[in-house]
């Protein structure tokens, strides 16, 4: 099944898919740090876009306070109704690692989406005249993800009531009930795979949310609203052991190392890179993924996280509190205001801190998809440096421009 939203990508992110692909022998900017990319594509981070980002404070759960900075936050990036009226909303929450605790406090509140959160934006989304909301995540479980998101604590019946009964959730981990899967395409051809076989719910929607946490990733650097979507891979297709439509295997042999091929039948690498190569892998796929299924409402949520990994598998991860919410219609720009908010410098070379290997947010830059230049991109709300909430503090007068705070903010950092 092709996606029918192909080319409202295209044209939306100012791409001609016919051009963009057949353009060569411009040279990219992708090789630094040892990390080259050997296929070529153009430099279109001077025409990416860039769209407001609303940055509020909010202070806890409590789903009376979400859903009055949900409100304000939509507000400041021009209001959903037009987004959302009489349309299928699309949810991709992230509830990667199943219902384990981390330093004792519950996954939602420490790398996990929190149900009060997507409670609220259920809510707004009613409000907005939404006709129907799909809530989705791919799942490591054969059972149901009702089942599943109550054993994590989550109040199911609340969200579905929240908003106005218009709730379902999917597992998209295979192609569930649906004939077949649909394939989107990236528009500018693939940094690493040309197009996607996904779970229906993925293309079949009229408007794609993402519900992401403020956290560190030890593959790229950064996990939120972008990142989030390398769980729209089903597991059937790119798990240890595909192809299997009951696979609860993880996709690291596959997505991360490399170490085996996709199945027959599904788009394949345009490069073979080494085995284990994940700092290339990782963060290419991501900015490919965004590519094939576009984030129309970015959702990022550190009222409460954790720095040091995205969860408690990675070693001296520990809880934070920085109380912060974001939210904006182009993902690129809203993760780059977020990495800024963390103390991180999102534009900084493949390679260089804090990302590992390739950085995701750079590809989707030069790709023209959005800017990532904190002085080029408008916040509201909250500046960020009122906002400021270093993750790792003793790396940051090293590796953000000092262009980008006030001497007094850098000199208190780096106390």
């Amino acid at each position: 099944m092709q996606s029918k939203i192909s080319r409202r990508q295209a044209l939306a992110y100012g791409l001609g898919t016919v051009g963009w692909i057949a353009t060569d022998g411009v040279r990219s900017a992708l090789a630094a740090d040892g990390l080259a990319n050997p296929m070529r594509r153009p430099d279109r981070s001077k025409a990416a876009p860039t769209a407001p980002v609303s940055l509020l404070r909010c202070e806890s759960y409590e789903p009376a306070l979400l859903r009055r900075k949900l409100a304000e936050a939509f507000e400041q990036i021009g209001g959903i109704g037009a987004l959302v009226a009489n349309k299928t909303v699309t949810i991709k929450i992230n509830v990667t690692g199943g219902p384990a605790p981390l330093a004792g406090l519950p996954g939602y509140c420490t790398y996990q989406t929190h149900p009060n959160l997507v409670g609220a934006v259920c809510a707004a989304l009613d409000e907005g005249g939404a006709r129907r909301m799909r809530i989705v995540e791919s799942q490591y479980s054969d059972k149901t993800p009702e089942e599943v998101l109550r054993a994590g604590g989550w109040d199911v019946n609340a969200i579905k009531s929240a908003g106005g009964h218009k709730v379902v959730f999917e597992d998209t981990r295979n192609k569930g009930a649906h004939k077949d899967y649909s394939t989107l395409k990236v528009p500018w051809g693939g940094l690493l795979y040309p197009a996607f076989m996904v779970h229906p719910s993925y293309a079949e929607t009229d408007v794609m949310a993402s519900l992401a946490k403020l956290k560190d990733h030890l593959c790229t650097g950064v996990t939120m609203s972008v990142k989030n979507l390398f769980g729209m891979t089903p597991t059937s297709l790119y798990g240890k052991d595909a192809p299997n439509e009951k696979s609860l295997s993880y996709r690291g042999p596959m997505l991360h190392n490399g170490t085996r091929d996709v199945p027959a039948g599904v788009p394949r690498a345009l490069e073979r890179l080494p085995e284990k190569d994940w700092r290339r892998r990782v963060p290419r796929i991501t900015a490919d993924l965004l590519g094939a299924r576009p984030i129309d409402l970015a959702i990022i949520e550190g009222i409460e996280t954790n720095r040091g990994g995205e969860g408690p598998w990675a070693n001296g991860v520990e809880p934070l509190n920085p109380k912060l919410l974001f939210v904006g219609r182009n993902a690129v720009c809203t993760d780059a205001v977020a990495t800024a908010v963390m103390g991180y410098n999102p534009m900084a070379g493949h390679g260089q801190f804090p990302f590992p290997g390739d950085n995701h947010l750079l590809l989707l830059n030069q790709m023209g998809v959005g800017g990532i230049d904190p002085k080029r991109i408008e916040v509201r709300g909250l500046t960020i440096e009122q906002a400021l909430f270093p993750f790792n503090p003793k790396r940051l007068p090293l590796d953000v421009p000092t262009a980008m705070y006030s001497r007094p903010m850098l000199a208190r950092m780096a106390a």
